[in-house]
């Protein structure tokens, strides 16, 4: 058993969350909306208000994780915040997960945030995983297959779990 942080945790992630706990694992989970966290709360998920545009609120989330889900594909905001939550902004949240316990990575590098964006994501995800020797999934888009997304990110949730 380990313990997945999904961050960004909208309706794909809170299936997720609940596909993740059936498999037993415990489960935490961001949402930048006060709201969605107190839903996420009645799901029994382990739900935290955190913004993945201001890295330092999800710092202490990552207490006692083992894997970071970073759903972040269909992100909204104008062109320049999708471009920083993928570049800037998430070296910062990759910087922060090398001084955790967190010893996997899965980044969602499909969906609407815009295909440059999201190969430039990868690719940052891609190469700080490699340096540091960090276990790593890349997710393509999660299509109208709803519940194949689901099994599927489960599955490389496990895959970087997996003994090297």
């Amino acid at each position: 058993m380990a313990r997945c942080l999904i961050i960004g945790c909208g309706c794909r992630g809170a299936a997720l969350a609940a596909e993740l706990q059936a498999r037993g694992h415990a489960v935490r989970a961001s949402s930048r909306d006060p709201d969605r966290v107190a839903e996420l709360r009645r799901l029994g998920v382990d739900a935290v208000l955190g913004d993945p545009d201001r890295v330092a609120t999800l710092a202490r989330a990552f207490e006692h994780v083992t894997v970071a889900v970073i759903l972040l594909g269909s992100a909204t905001g104008s062109p320049q915040q999708l471009a920083a939550l993928h570049s800037t902004r998430l070296d910062m949240l990759l910087s922060k997960l090398l001084d955790s316990t967190v010893r996997g990575v899965v980044y969602e590098a499909g969906g609407r945030a815009g295909e440059e964006v999201l190969a430039a994501g990868a690719a940052r995800v891609r190469a700080f995983c490699e340096d540091s020797r960090v276990p790593y999934a890349l997710l393509g888009a999660p299509g109208d297959g709803h519940p194949a997304w689901v099994a599927a990110t489960a599955d490389a949730v496990e895959g970087v779990l997996a003994p090297r």
